[in-house]
């Protein structure tokens, strides 16, 4: 009995998070404001950083495997493979530079047009450093506009001051909760990881989703 016990997996299930976007709109202080509840003004993200994070939400406890990627021109061919496999996609620019936010339709949403994997990844688009008031060029309706043309979920926040940091991400994972295919493939993550002498079977993957 006592075995058992201690094989329980430590969380329901595994989701693999992507940030993308221009260099310098905040996408590692985001993720640093959201696991470690501190903000620090971060040099460029050299390649790929990634963070782990364990919450619950919706009842559910997660582990969310939250990956960021460098904004840079010269990255970009690393952080293709980045893609592959993420349930959610955090695009951020930063609401006082305009050039961030044009980036977005003429070179990250072609980017997930070009590498995402997944059909049904949900999308969530993060105006950053609303701390910035007076310095906003871009406004909130440029934002859902943007958001409801590319079917996205939007918000505004400031990692700085951590507004609406940790409601953007919860966000984003209920409504991964709220899709089925999703929900499926982060329960078959868990069993890969957790239950490593069983053998992957083929249906193991809609045993997610039978509740649906």
């Amino acid at each position: 009995m006592e075995a058992s016990s201690t094989s329980q997996p430590e969380f329901d299930y595994l989701f693999k998070l992507l940030l993308i976007g221009d260099s310098g709109v905040g996408k590692s202080t985001l993720l640093l404001s959201f696991t470690s509840d501190t903000f620090e003004e971060l040099n460029p993200t050299i390649g790929v950083d990634f963070k782990v994070k364990h919450v619950n939400i919706g009842g559910k406890k997660l582990k969310l495997a939250i990956w960021d990627t460098a904004g840079q021109e010269r990255f970009r061919t690393l952080t293709s493979s980045y893609y592959r496999g993420a349930q959610g996609i955090i695009m951020v620019y930063d609401v006082t530079r305009r050039d961030t936010f044009t980036d977005l339709s003429d070179v990250w949403a072609k980017e997930i047009d070009l590498y995402s994997t997944n059909q049904d990844c949900i999308k969530m688009l993060v105006g950053n450093k609303v701390d910035k008031e007076s310095e906003r060029v871009v406004s909130k309706k440029e934002g859902i506009d943007f958001a409801r043309e590319y079917g996205c979920l939007f918000i505004e926040c400031s990692a700085k001051t951590r507004v609406n940091v940790e409601q953007c991400f919860e966000e984003l994972v209920l409504k991964i909760l709220e899709t089925p295919s999703l929900v499926a493939e982060g329960s078959s993550g868990v069993k890969k990881n957790i239950f490593k002498q069983n053998p992957p079977q083929s249906g193991a993957a809609t045993s997610g989703c039978c509740s649906w």
